[in-house]
């Protein structure tokens, strides 16, 4: 236990470490979501995690090559995890509105859905279809 005396939080190492299925409602709890079904986003990334911390004044780390041990999909859209500095070299916590890590993935999880990228892929997607249009392409024979 030497190592713990002489590592103070903030070293990196020391840092918390936040993974995007921590915040996912598509994942259960089995599969690593460690906060409420209702709270939870879809599909949320470490970048958006990222942006939402470093936007509220925490020190934040992207590792963007790390992948979560109990993810089975390996796709470039689930690799990344943040790690955010909790606490100060005292020991007190550097944001007083963040004193545990449960409290920053819910503010992330709270936020995340705000950002512009959120929105405007939501906005975007109802342009495209027309009422209407498609659902007869294809099907059935020409009648002569």
């Amino acid at each position: 236990m030497a190592w713990a005396a002489a590592a103070s939080p903030a070293d990196k190492e020391r840092f918390i470490c936040i993974y995007p299925a921590y915040l996912n409602n598509k994942k259960t709890i089995a599969e690593g979501r460690r906060i409420p079904m209702d709270k939870a986003i879809e599909n949320p990334t470490s970048t958006e995690i990222q942006d939402v911390c470093a936007a509220v004044g925490l020190n934040v780390l992207v590792e963007k090559n790390k992948l979560y041990p109990r993810e089975w999909n390996r796709d470039v859209q689930y690799r990344g995890r943040v790690r955010v500095q909790l606490r100060l070299e005292d020991g007190n916590p550097c944001l007083p509105q963040f004193p545990t890590r449960k409290s920053v993935m819910l503010y992330a999880a709270e936020t995340i859905p705000k950002l512009k990228t959120r929105t405007q892929k939501m906005g975007g997607s109802d342009q495209n279809l027309q009422p209407g249009e498609g659902g007869k392409k294809g099907k059935g024979k020409k009648k002569k």
